[in-house]
């Protein structure tokens, strides 16, 4: 009888991993998630993209809430699951970070840049809508508190935001891109704290799989696309990943 799948020996036997991660390994870190009865989306309702940009009171709300950190999405420290991919990406076992997280942590843990595919974007920073020029938010951040100025681009006189994609806004299509090349090209696509039921994103490890891939899901809750996967993982994903790349 063959025996079950492990997610160290499907590690060993990939030449190149995709990791896919989304809310929960960074409510590990403590940043809350969205749709939990105790997630983001539970004490503030989001703000659509086309009310941003038709209305001056729904920008200063959108920035209140930048600056005095309601959404908790900024701020938090990188976990052991974090860390593991970090490691994982160092050993060149794998090739791209794709994610549905906001908060930088693949980042301050150590992943290259240019190995994180942000397809929500990141609320770190922010950009000028029209001319796409890059902000730091603490350059932001005295005009608007001390004196309410709302960001406008200091070259082009655009509207300014944080750099996440909002409710209505459209996916970034190079980041899209990148995250379709990436796993095409993977032989191993590793799900970590996904409920996997926002598309377009939730499609990547579907196409994985139909590309011949191996597909591993790790999530505290049951996702749609369990019976899928060739290996799925009910637990904590810093404990798993933690586990997985002790030495």
């Amino acid at each position: 009888m063959p025996t079950s799948p492990t997610l160290s020996g499907l590690l060993d036997d990939a030449r190149n991993v995709t990791v896919f991660t989304g809310a929960g390994i960074s409510t590990e870190s403590g940043i809350p998630d969205f749709r939990s009865p105790a997630g983001v989306w539970s004490r503030m309702k989001p703000i659509y993209f086309q009310d941003f940009l038709a209305s001056e009171e729904r920008r200063r709300e959108a920035w209140t809430r930048v600056f005095t950190g309601a959404a908790g999405w900024t701020g938090a420290k990188p976990n052991r699951g974090h860390h593991a991919i970090a490691d994982l990406v160092r050993r060149g076992k794998v090739g791209a970070v794709i994610t549905q997280n906001v908060d930088n942590l693949h980042q301050d843990s150590g992943v290259p840049d240019d190995k994180v595919i942000e397809i929500h974007g990141n609320a770190s920073y922010a950009t000028c809508l029209e001319c796409g020029l890059r902000y730091e938010l603490d350059d932001l951040r005295a005009p608007f508190v001390d004196r309410g100025v709302i960001p406008r681009c200091g070259d082009c006189g655009g509207i300014v935001k944080t750099a996440t994609i909002s409710f209505g806004q459209p996916m970034p299509p190079e980041p899209m891109a990148r995250a379709e090349a990436a796993t095409l090209a993977c032989d191993l696509f590793v799900v970590l704290g996904s409920s996997l039921v926002v598309f377009p994103a939730a499609g990547f490890p579907l196409l994985a799989k139909r590309n011949g891939a191996k597909l591993v899901i790790v999530n505290r809750e049951p996702t749609d696309q369990d019976a899928f996967a060739d290996l799925v993982l009910h637990e904590e994903i810093g404990v798993v990943m933690a586990t997985i790349t002790a030495p």
